[in-house]
């Protein structure tokens, strides 16, 4: 028996033949499939598919001997984790005592109405998630929503709307 055969004996194959598998079980090589690579590995399978669901979660948590109720407990913990697919775009709104103050509460509920969508969800139709996060570290352009990775200064619900509206006219 060679050291791969070794390193891979008892582990369960990758859920699919889809290539993403490797970046993850290239997380789990590089810890050892060491239970502490639990979150390195996580962060692999969220970057590689957008989320992680439960064929990820009894995989990685086979693979790792872990309990599959650990390796839940760390993605519902940690808010970078999302057990469902994300939209198609995202839009975080900050709720931290800067944007809070200046109606952060409103924004998010105007976004949620126009976008059809409720806090932590993603629409129906897979266009829209929203999100929020109690910081974004931009106090001093307030209120602030991050919508497809980009800051968006002192945004209005007006902004918003016009997001949304364009997200619903794209072909």
């Amino acid at each position: 028996m060679n050291a791969a055969t070794k390193v891979t004996a008892g582990r369960p194959p990758a859920p699919s033949s889809d290539k993403r598998w490797r970046l993850v079980e290239a997380a789990m090589r590089r810890n050892g499939y060491k239970r502490n690579g639990l979150i390195e590995t996580l962060h692999a399978v969220q970057a590689s598919f957008g989320y992680v669901d439960e064929v990820a979660l009894r995989f990685v948590s086979q693979s790792l001997r872990v309990p599959l109720s650990a390796a839940y407990g760390v993605v519902t913990f940690y808010h970078f984790f999302t057990l469902k697919p994300p939209g198609k775009h995202t839009c975080v709104v900050c709720t931290g005592t800067a944007c809070y103050i200046r109606n952060a509460s409103k924004l998010l509920e105007e976004f949620s109405r126009q976008a059809g969508v409720r806090e932590g969800e993603t629409s129906a139709d897979g266009v829209v998630s929203l999100l929020t996060a109690r910081c974004v570290g931009s106090c001093g352009v307030a209120p602030v929503a991050v919508v497809d990775g980009e800051v968006l200064p002192k945004v209005t619900a007006g902004r918003l709307k016009e997001l949304v509206d364009g997200w619903r006219h794209e072909s």
